[in-house]
């Protein structure tokens, strides 16, 4: 099955909070395998609104994000978008562990000695 995923970034972390982030990665999933290299999208500016259009106009069906508000998080569940949550750690982490079918909501990784809280 075909996936399309958005981890919301801080530099080398899944950000802290969604409706903060104005970095993006985009990554597509066949059969627990990479397709390609995913792709990096910088915003304009930091926006719930705005992020949740270009989640449904670019067809995601999973975030990857940190912190995120009940609207935002509400809205997006209703469009079938699986949201995982509360994810602590490198977003190089999180992907594997993703691609894998294995990353889940309020996760803690073990590589996030370098975030700064």
């Amino acid at each position: 099955m075909r996936r399309k995923m958005l981890i919301v970034l801080q530099g080398d972390f899944v950000a802290q909070r969604f409706d903060l982030a104005t970095e993006l990665l985009i990554a597509e999933i066949d059969r627990g395998k990479l397709l390609g290299s995913p792709k990096t999208i910088i915003m304009e500016r930091p926006g719930e609104e705005e992020l949740c259009q270009m989640i449904i106009r670019n067809e995601i069906s999973e975030v990857i994000c940190g912190g995120i508000e009940e609207t935002p998080y509400n809205f997006l569940v209703w469009k079938r978008v699986q949201i995982i949550d509360a994810v602590i750690g490198s977003w190089q982490a999180a992907l594997d562990k993703a691609v894998a079918g294995d990353l889940l909501p309020r996760e803690i990784l073990p590589d996030c000695s370098g975030l700064k809280l």
